[in-house]
């Protein structure tokens, strides 16, 4: 089992910064990807950002330019660098990783959720 511990979400003005983070801990033998998604108000959740354990990166185009994803995989940690925010980026944002295990068994985890709020 895999547990993730996000932080980081709040309330920012319009063109602001928010880094999100979130921390992998558990039964992890190997995390392939690590990434974000998020969900507006009567909207379906969407993908962020990724990013798997090569670097190998992947945005929605609505992102591109203003975000950022890293990961420290000595820390099985992903983190999220959001500039030039909008009023549309408001959503709960949820860290997701799928795992391989020992026996080539693909899992998902999923966290909490973060609030991130966008004032125009």
């Amino acid at each position: 089992q895999v547990q993730l511990v996000e932080s980081g979400g709040g309330l920012v003005q319009a063109g602001g910064s928010l880094t999100l983070s979130c921390a992998a801990s558990g039964s992890i033998f190997n995390i392939a990807i690590m990434g974000w998604y998020r969900q507006a108000p009567g909207k379906q959740r969407e993908l962020v950002a990724s990013i798997t354990n090569g670097g190998r990166t992947n945005y929605v185009d609505s992102v591109k330019g203003r975000v950022t994803i890293s990961r420290e995989n000595a820390k099985n940690t992903v983190h999220l660098q959001m500039n030039s925010l909008k009023p549309e980026d408001t959503a709960v944002y949820y860290c997701a990783v799928k795992t391989i295990g020992t026996r080539g068994q693909v899992s998902e985890y999923w966290g909490q959720g973060t609030q991130v709020t966008v004032s125009s």
